[in-house]
């Protein structure tokens, strides 16, 4: 609107005033760009020249009266006039501002956040604060409601009686589903009792509903003495032939690393039952003295090139040399007897022939395999028990001495022995408690001292 008003002034100078030439370049471009707007301002002009009530200011003397007489007569034009919008007169805190003042101000994209005041403090919280609210003091007060608790039977009050009538109709209600429910089930009982007259079927009588418990099908482990177990195994040996009874021990878990080793041979005193051909590599009195302790077979040179020619069929199950004959053994067959090839360190290479063929025939080799498990037979079902006893004594006792010394954290039982079981071939083992196998070591030691 003000660019309107100064845009008026303008025009109306240049048609009261004497032009210059700048001012005519001027008047000349408006009249070109506006020639309508140029027509009612000349028109306003002469008609407020004609009558000077209207227009104040009056016409230079200094102008040429040429340039209004050669204008043609324009149309009169009435001014129109607008009321004047009265100012509000409200205290300025009641205004509403306007927000958008100009042009260049443009509306914020989105409210200002609501400041929080605090209960306490009546601080203003900026919108940092807000997200640590949870440990700020409390900004709103908590709402709490009064708890419902669901009124008894006798708290009701009845109004007007009508609560009462319609817990009687209620009551009544029950009263004739009860009676119908009662005649049903005596009508039942009665066809019952008819049917099982007619056919002569006995009444079954049910017992009375109960909680049964249920009982725990797992059954705990039962350890038995050494006495008992042997009974238990002879008991149950039952096949056709003569089954073998066996031991297995399982060691502690630390034997199960393979820098522990555990081998080692067992002097039984009523032997395994079992016939163990032993061979003896000696020549002179030597092999004399191994025919007379009971060696199966005997010989020298003779001996080693059967053996070495297929002519000798390798059917025995230990073998003994003397040092005089070893070397050419160890030369010769050693590849063909394998793991039965004499060895010093087992005591199978020694110049006591007639010991160690009487220890052959009834020692055993025991050895872990790489669970840390040791199998081994000890006799026959045949056997009586005191020597299945005695047999499983002097294990237990070689046992103990081939412990490993690198062995830490272990006494003479614990944590070298978890578990003994003994079985037969065919059987059910049963576990034997350590007591009575430490009992039956110590009572072996006290045969061999007398």
């Amino acid at each position: 609107m003000a660019a309107f008003e100064l845009l008026l002034s303008q025009a109306r100078r240049h048609c009261f005033t004497k032009a210059t030439s700048a001012n005519h370049l001027s008047s000349l471009l408006l009249r070109s760009s506006f020639p309508l707007f140029h027509r009612s301002l000349c028109s306003s002009s002469s008609s407020s020249s004609s009558s000077p009530s209207q227009s104040n200011p009056e016409p230079s003397p200094e102008s040429p009266p040429t340039e209004s007489t050669s204008r043609p007569p324009s149309i009169q034009l009435q001014p129109v006039s607008y009321p004047i919008k009265p100012k509000d007169e409200s205290p300025p805190e009641q205004q509403n501002p306007n927000p958008y003042q100009s042009f260049s101000q443009l509306p914020p994209r989105r409210p200002p956040q609501q400041s929080f005041d605090a209960a306490e403090g009546g601080r203003t919280w900026t919108r940092a604060d807000a997200r640590y609210v949870k440990d700020s003091p409390t900004i709103l007060s908590p709402v709490s409601y009064p708890t419902k608790v669901a009124p008894l039977p006798e708290d009701r009050v009845a109004v007007d009686g009508e609560e009462t009538v319609k817990e009687e109709g209620e009551k009544g209600d029950d009263k004739e589903g009860n009676e119908q429910l009662e005649r049903e089930r005596s009508r039942i009982e009665a066809d019952n009792r008819l049917f099982r007259r007619v056919l002569k079927v006995e009444e079954e009588k049910l017992p009375f509903p109960m909680l049964i418990k249920v009982e725990n099908t797992k059954k705990e482990k039962v350890v038995y003495d050494l006495k008992e177990a042997i009974q238990l195994v002879k008991t149950n040996a039952k096949r056709n032939f003569d089954e073998t009874i066996e031991a297995h021990v399982k060691l502690t878990p630390d034997l199960r690393r393979t820098d522990l080793k555990l081998t080692g041979s067992a002097s039984l005193p009523h032997g395994t039952g079992k016939a163990v051909r032993v061979a003896v590599f000696a020549e002179g009195p030597a092999a004399d003295e191994a025919r007379a302790a009971g060696a199966d077979v005997v010989g020298g040179e003779e001996l080693i090139e059967g053996i070495k020619n297929g002519n000798i069929k390798v059917d025995f199950d230990k073998c003994i040399a003397t040092p005089q004959i070893m070397s050419r053994v160890s030369k010769t067959i050693s590849k063909t007897l394998r793991r039965l090839t004499p060895n010093a360190k087992e005591g199978t290479v020694t110049n006591d022939i007639s010991r160690v063929v009487r220890e052959a025939k009834s020692n055993i080799i025991f050895r872990k395999d790489k669970s840390a498990i040791v199998h081994v037979g000890l006799g026959k079902a045949s056997f009586p028990e005191e020597a299945l006893r005695e047999n499983v004594g002097a294990f237990v006792n070689a046992l103990l001495l081939a412990k490993p010394a690198g062995l830490k954290k272990s006494s003479k039982y614990a944590g070298y022995v978890s578990t003994f079981h003994l079985c037969s071939t065919m059987g059910a083992s049963y576990p034997v408690t350590i007591q009575s196998l430490s009992i039956a070591a110590d009572r072996y030691n006290k045969l061999q001292l007398r």
